[in-house]
């Protein structure tokens, strides 16, 4: 598949926004800047849900974390209220750089508002390509930081990993679910087990 040069100058900006990143992951062994290893992640799954993806979904997918570490939760007061204040405010501050960078990069302005409007997530479940953002980021938190974040919060309640879960399944449309269910089974066994927990009403 080509890409066409606008296309090519905004991921690779983007890019090179990401690899800044002071934090690192390891991914396969190698240490990566965070949001860097974070957006191919996002890419990756973009192609495995939708094979032949907008471009304007190929830059919001990208720029779903865009220089994150500049915005830091500890900068936001504790509780669930200011969690989600903080991830309005993170979802504002993406959309902004990737409009940025799609102006540098010669897009017309119905596709930067576009890109803007599904990285707020304004319109989740509304518009299907915000949707198709939401089910990415799902898929990406369960394949790579859904047994890290259940060992950091080691603390919580059954009933809590219930309602997290739940949620999680609830903002995603049938396309991640069916891509959820395929992945279950590579999760560690105890997550599986939470998972179907989870699910089980919904079954009824």
């Amino acid at each position: 598949m080509t890409q066409s040069s606008q296309l090519s100058c905004a991921l690779g900006r983007i890019d090179k926004a990401n690899l800044a990143d002071p934090n690192l992951e390891q991914v396969t062994g190698e240490p990566l800047p965070k949001e860097y290893a974070y957006s191919q992640h996002m890419t990756r799954w973009l192609f495995q849900l939708e094979p032949e993806p907008s471009e304007r979904m190929q830059i919001a997918c990208r720029a779903q974390h865009i220089e994150r570490w500049k915005m830091p939760r500890k900068e936001f007061p504790e509780g669930r209220k200011s969690y989600y204040e903080w991830r309005q405010a993170c979802g504002r501050f993406h959309g902004k750089r990737a409009a940025e960078i799609m102006t540098e990069c010669g897009y017309p302005e119905e596709e930067r508002l576009r890109v803007e409007t599904i990285l707020t997530k304004r319109e989740l479940s509304r518009d299907p390509d915000t949707q198709l953002l939401e089910d990415v980021a799902c898929m990406v938190f369960l394949e790579r930081y859904f047994a890290e974040f259940y060992e950091q919060n080691a603390d919580y309640d059954r009933e809590k990993w219930l309602r997290i879960v739940r949620r999680t399944w609830g903002k995603m449309s049938d396309r991640g679910h069916e891509a959820a269910l395929a992945l279950a089974g590579s999760m560690p066994d105890h997550l599986q087990v939470l998972l179907g927990e989870a699910l089980e009403p919904a079954a009824e």
